[in-house]
């Protein structure tokens, strides 16, 4: 096949992405997902492909510009972390039209993961199920991608502790990536909430966590120009822990939250028992996450009078779901499972539907 033909099919592909999405749904999640990373650097590597994608995907309005803890971004529709563990990928997913991008999450020193198969789709339930156990090739890798920036995308930067470090030692490996990371993104999120890295949960607890967010915060004080902090928590707290996490940001002066990660429930899923069985542990991500990650943000919203912003994602499928979050009290939002699902066309139709309600 011609490049010219190889070139034409990759267009094709890409603006029905659902043809594309049934052949890639036939093979292993974790390879699919590094080859289509290889894909989308083909076809952007072709003159006059960047600019077409903008056409594609990108909507640009002043009416879509939000300014969210000090920065201004420029639609409210980001990538959450995780599809781009090590910033290997952000240059070219800043042409699928996101507002910003969360890479990691990284981790001081690279680490494998768990062991494979570790990702998982649940088709019947439009969700994806991980436990992947922050793989990445640790925070001076991202770094070294990092200064590779071409775009003026906005970056976070997700952090978080490696496997082999005791929890009585995470802030230490918060601290070491906060330092490292800090010339090279332009806000952070703590991570602290994935099911898939024994034990990581329980530093959400009140009073692990409020010493590690001030540990971060008295860093960050200490900078000519500090940048944002949010923390990312879990869908699976109770109220209780929600009403801990919101005295907690007041009393550290917090930027905000991202609500939420995945979760390890598995109520009310079409999917087989014994599929799930199969499958075993880690985080449910996709649409059976929808309601109750929208629970919290509305929960987080209500109770803390809207005093600090929430970045919403979870189960974001459709811009009727996005605009959910938004009316729920996020500030911005975040895709991941819905952008595997959906392709690259849900962040333009967000970004539509808002603004025909503005």
């Amino acid at each position: 096949m011609s490049p010219r033909c190889r070139l034409y099919l990759c267009v094709k592909l890409f603006s029905m992405y659902k043809i594309l999405r049934s052949i890639l749904f036939l093979f292993d999640p974790e390879k699919v997902h590094y080859f289509t990373a290889k894909l989308i650097r083909f076809t952007l590597s072709v003159p006059g492909m960047k600019s077409l994608w903008r056409k594609m995907y990108l909507v640009k309005s002043n009416k879509l510009e939000r300014e969210v803890f000090g920065i201004k971004f420029p639609n409210p529709v980001g990538l959450a972390a995780g599809f781009d563990k090590n910033a290997s990928m952000y240059n070219d997913l800043a042409y699928c039209g996101f507002g910003f991008i969360e890479i990691g999450t990284v981790t001081p020193v690279g680490q494998p993961g768990n062991e494979k198969p570790r990702l998982f789709r649940v088709k019947e339930d439009s969700g994806i199920i991980n436990r992947m156990g922050f793989n990445n090739d640790g925070v001076q890798n991202a770094i070294e991608n990092l200064k590779k920036r071409k775009t003026s995308v906005i970056i976070g930067g997700n952090i978080g502790k490696n496997k082999v470090t005791p929890n009585e030692s995470a802030t230490d490996d918060y601290v070491f990536s906060f330092n490292a990371l800090f010339p090279y993104v332009d806000y952070f999120v703590v991570n602290v909430s994935s099911p898939n890295t024994p034990n990581l949960r329980e530093l959400q607890e009140k009073e692990p966590l409020k010493k590690l967010l001030k540990s971060l915060q008295d860093l960050n004080a200490a900078k000519e120009n500090r940048k944002p902090i949010l923390l990312k928590i879990a869908p699976d707290l109770t109220n209780e822990q929600l009403d801990d996490i919101v005295e907690i940001i007041d009393e550290v002066k917090l930027d905000g939250v991202i609500a939420s990660n995945t979760t390890i429930s598995r109520d009310g899923l079409k999917t087989s028992e014994k599929r799930i069985e199969e499958i075993g542990a880690g985080g449910l991500s996709g649409k059976p996450v929808r309601n109750r990650s929208t629970e919290v943000i509305r929960y987080l919203s209500e109770k803390s009078n809207k005093s600090f912003p929430i970045i919403g994602v979870g189960g974001i499928h459709s811009a009727e779901d996005a605009i959910e979050k938004l009316n729920a009290g996020a500030s911005l939002i975040q895709v991941y499972t819905g952008f595997i699902y959906e392709g690259p066309r849900l962040i333009k139709q967000i970004n539509n539907a808002i603004l025909a309600q503005s």
